[in-house]
């Protein structure tokens, strides 16, 4: 990890991770409101702050894109709920979070509360319309049984948006940035 004298473009402090397994690939990734940039251990001190600069610069305009808004996702949850599962299994909260790394949603029945991974912004509309309706399932149904699956029948992209997403964690734990 080197962190000194690294270059601090953007709205976001910055820290640069060197791995001996990465060859040609570089990554970017916000955690926690910091700008994490992981480069293969061989770059020189040029090519680390030419990297930094622009993954953050990618990182900073992805993030200056208009994403929804938590109010937004309320009333999206609402149409879908309406579309889809009969009026049921409404959030009484929806909200982005950054804390989540290892999924997608999560959905608290005893609150009603939906939690959806900041990782989601940028992606298809449909695909995130998967995941809330996928949470608003388990605020009916708790388990991935039978009659929670039966829930998402009607969602015409549940098995595309399952096979996008485990794509995406795919090339995010392989380090493969799709560019």
């Amino acid at each position: 990890m080197n962190t000194e004298g690294a270059p601090q473009p953007g709205p976001y402090p910055v820290e640069v991770r060197r791995s001996a397994r990465r060859r040609r690939t570089v990554s970017v990734d916000l955690r926690d409101g910091v700008a994490v940039v992981s480069i293969p251990a061989s770059f020189s001190a040029r090519q680390e702050k030419q990297w930094v600069e622009r993954m953050v610069a990618r990182l900073h305009a992805k993030s200056a894109r208009p994403a929804h808004s938590e109010s937004g996702l309320s009333e999206r949850a609402e149409a879908l709920s309406a579309q889809f599962l009969q009026g049921r299994g409404l959030p009484s909260s929806i909200r982005w979070v950054t804390n989540q790394n290892s999924r997608w949603g999560s959905a608290t029945p005893v609150s009603r509360s939906i939690r959806l991974s900041h990782k989601l912004q940028g992606m298809p509309d449909w695909v995130i319309d998967y995941v809330i309706l996928h949470e608003m399932a388990h605020l009916i149904e708790p388990s991935h049984n039978e009659a929670f699956w039966a829930l998402l029948k009607g969602y015409p992209q549940t098995e595309t948006a399952k096979a996008f997403l485990l794509g995406a964690a795919y090339a995010a734990d392989h380090g493969l940035s799709g560019r």
